[in-house]
Parts: structure tokens; C-alpha cells; sequence
């Protein structure tokens, strides 16, 4: 390193396992490392507030909500959470319910990646620095693997490290540190035009409607707060739909006024377009990094897939990393990426399974497949069945 850049990195740090990035991901890592005794320090670019403001999953699967009890994390889930037993498929004038519990033997939780992210917070187990900048990773193929940052005051600092995790998603320095030997990567010809809206839920489970206008989906965060969905082209702004433009829309593709079920429209207090794509690159190591959650991989929204996923990554790396760490054996680190990409491809199909099943693409061909899908599916006990296993959740390590 140049003197004049050797200089600035007088503040030095060190620790066994830098995490970059400071959502679910890379503060879970933090609390189940703690838990096993391996020191871990957490940089993060957004602030603590931004961190916890954004509006992302609202579903965790079987094996994440028994994760999160059993480090100490599930008190809250329990007492605010509510647990699902399954699932509606729309079709035009047709309702079905698919019984996760009756299926596959365990539903899943309606619990937001926010009240996660909270929970976490509020265990108080990472050491965090907020609103850094200027991260970059160095030396991640060599056994003295360092971090660099600028720290929210001002200060440059280096965080030197056994290993580095990067948790910070799809745009973060990580990615771009991990050299992958292949990437896969599937765009889709859709998006999302979500909303949060201060009014009850119309319905007791999720409502996921395909429709020859589009695909909607009815969700949400609580008793009082509605999420829903409507699938729009690509390059949709918010600013496009107005409030009424959305309800109503809502209200056809959902079916308002069907068998006497009704869709109660309120206040929206956020809009938001979200673009869909599949995205894969492997290996989820490079050297001593190790990649986690979206930044290894992102899944359209459409399975509930993507929070826990890496869930279920930090479940693997975390015990790969105690393995290496503190008993100095390899083995589990050396596999960290084959065992979690068994998982990652999983999900993956099941992702781009129910996104091209219920999106609308104006082909009259693909409408008469995915409605023969969606028939099979709310009409066979092995399809039901099938769709069940994936959405309800596999076991972690799968």
C-alpha cells in the first residue's frame, strides 16, 4: 500500500468476522455469532432509520419463525405475529384455499422484515457503524482479508478480519469484491405497483389472483395495515396510478363483489414499483468472503422467498463461520456455497414457478397454460401439495 495511503488508515480495528451490511442478514449473522462467542463487527452505508424504514417481506416461513425462537428472537413474532395456515388462488370467479398445515404439516407467519429488523436491533448483540461511506474490500483471497471505510464522523478506518461476510445486498461493494464463476439471470416483462394502506385487510390469508388484466395480490403487515399488489408494465411510475386508478383495479382482479366478498379501499400511504428479475451467481465464496442473502442471489416476490433465504444462508454460514473461526475446521466453510445453493435453486424455481403461473403476458396461449396449471394445482391433491412444501418452507439446510 502507497505511504500516502497507508497514512490515513490510522484507526485501526480488528475483529474476527466483518459484516457488511446491516439489515436481517448481516444483523442476524452478528447475533448467532455472539451467541457462539465470535467477535463480529457490522458496516453499514444507510442509517439506522433508513435501515429499519424499508417496507420489504412481510412472510417467514416455518424454519425461519423456529430459527428466530430459538436464539431468542421469537417473543414478539409470537405475541404480534399471525400464523397462516395457508393461502387463496384466484382465478376469474373462482376462490380456492390451499391449508398449508393439512398439506405439508406447518403453515407460515405474516411478520415484516421491518419488525425483524427491529427485533434484532433491539437485542443488542452487533456492533454496528452507521452511515459509513467509501466501503472497500481488500485482500478477501488472502488469510489477512481488511475492510476500509470512512466512519460517520469523518474518520478513515480499517477493519482488519479473519473472514468477511457481505449482507449488503445486490448494489453493495461485496458483490463487486466476489469475482463469481457464473451468473444466471432471468428478467421479467412485469413489475409491481405495491401499496401500504391504513385500512383492515379484506381477508383472513393472502389472495394471490391471476387475472387476464394482470396478477394482483392481497397481503399484509397487520390488523389495521393492508399490503397489496398489482402486476404493471415495466417502467410504470407511481405518480401514474392514482389512488381511485388503484382500488379499482384491485377490486376487478381481485374479485370485489364475487360470492359476496368485498374489498374495503383506505388511505395509501406508500406506493412503490418493484421490478422483477431472478438472479443467481455462484460461488457465494470468494477467498475468505462469504456472500449472503441478495447478495448471492435475488428471487422475484412472488414465492415469499427472498427474507427467508437469507435466513436460512445466515443459518449455514453462521455455523460454517464457528466452525472456522473458534475449532479452526474448514470443512463446513469449504461447503458453505454447495449447501446453500441447493436451497437457492430450490427457491429460485419455485420463485419463477409461481411468477410465470400467474402473471399475465397477453398471449393466449400462455393464459390457457397457466389457467390449466392454476386448475391442476387448486384441484390435485399432489399439486396442492407440491406448491405447499415450497411456500410453506423447507428445512433449513435442505
Amino acid at each position: 500500500m502507497p505511504g500516502g495511503i497507508r497514512c490515513r488508515w490510522l484507526n485501526r480495528m480488528r475483529t474476527q468476522v466483518a459484516i457488511i451490511g446491516a439489515g436481517p442478514a448481516g444483523l442476524l449473522l452478528a447475533h448467532l455469532l455472539h451467541r457462539d462467542g465470535v467477535d463480529a463487527v457490522v458496516v453499514e452505508t444507510r442509517s439506522q432509520d433508513y435501515v429499519a424504514a424499508r417496507v420489504r417481506a412481510g412472510i417467514l416461513e416455518s424454519s425461519s419463525v423456529e430459527l428466530l425462537e430459538s436464539v431468542g428472537l421469537g417473543g414478539r413474532l409470537r405475541a404480534e405475529g399471525h400464523e397462516h395456515r395457508g393461502i387463496y388462488l384466484q382465478l376469474p370467479g373462482e376462490r380456492h384455499h390451499l391449508d398449508f398445515v393439512d398439506l405439508a404439516g406447518h403453515g407460515v407467519w405474516v411478520y415484516g422484515q421491518t419488525e425483524v429488523q427491529k427485533d434484532l436491533v433491539a437485542a443488542g448483540t452487533a456492533q454496528v457503524h452507521y452511515e459509513v461511506r467509501d466501503v472497500a474490500l481488500h485482500e478477501v483471497t488472502t488469510d489477512r482479508p481488511f475492510v476500509t471505510f470512512v466512519d460517520s464522523t469523518g474518520a478513515a478506518r480499517r477493519l482488519d478480519a479473519d473472514v468477511i461476510a457481505g449482507c449488503d445486498g445486490s448494489f453493495g461493494p461485496s458483490r463487486g469484491a466476489a469475482v463469481p464463476t457464473d451468473q444466471f439471470e432471468r428478467r421479467y416483462p412485469y413489475s409491481w405497483l405495491g401499496i401500504l394502506a391504513e385500512v383492515a385487510p379484506s381477508t383472513d390469508e393472502l389472495i394471490y389472483a391471476w387475472h387476464p388484466d394482470g396478477f394482483a395480490l392481497h397481503s399484509m403487515r397487520s390488523e389495521t395495515v393492508s399490503r397489496l399488489y398489482l402486476q404493471v408494465p415495466n417502467g410504470t411510475e407511481p405518480a401514474d396510478w392514482s389512488d381511485d386508478r388503484i382500488w379499482d383495479e384491485l377490486a376487478t382482479r381481485l374479485g370485489h363483489g364475487v360470492d359476496g366478498w368485498q374489498l374495503t379501499p383506505g388511505p395509501i400511504t406508500d406506493k412503490s414499483v418493484l421490478p422483477m428479475r431472478s438472479h443467481v451467481r455462484t460461488p457465494m465464496r470468494h477467498g475468505r468472503l462469504f456472500l449472503a442473502g441478495d447478495a448471492a442471489h435475488i428471487v422475484p416476490p412472488t414465492g415469499a422467498k427472498g427474507l427467508n433465504l437469507a435466513i436460512a444462508d445466515v443459518a449455514l454460514l453462521s455455523r460454517a463461520l464457528v466452525s472456522a473461526v473458534l475449532e479452526n475446521d474448514p470443512r463446513r466453510a469449504d461447503s458453505y456455497s454447495d449447501d446453500a445453493l441447493r436451497r437457492v435453486w430450490r427457491c429460485t424455481h419455485f420463485s419463477w414457478w409461481m411468477t410465470t403461473m400467474l402473471h399475465a403476458t397477453g398471449d393466449p396461449f400462455d393464459a390457457q397454460l397457466q389457467l390449466s396449471q392454476l386448475r391442476w394445482v387448486t384441484t390435485s391433491p399432489a399439486g396442492a401439495t407440491g406448491l405447499a412444501e415450497n411456500y410453506a418452507g423447507l428445512p433449513i439446510g435442505f
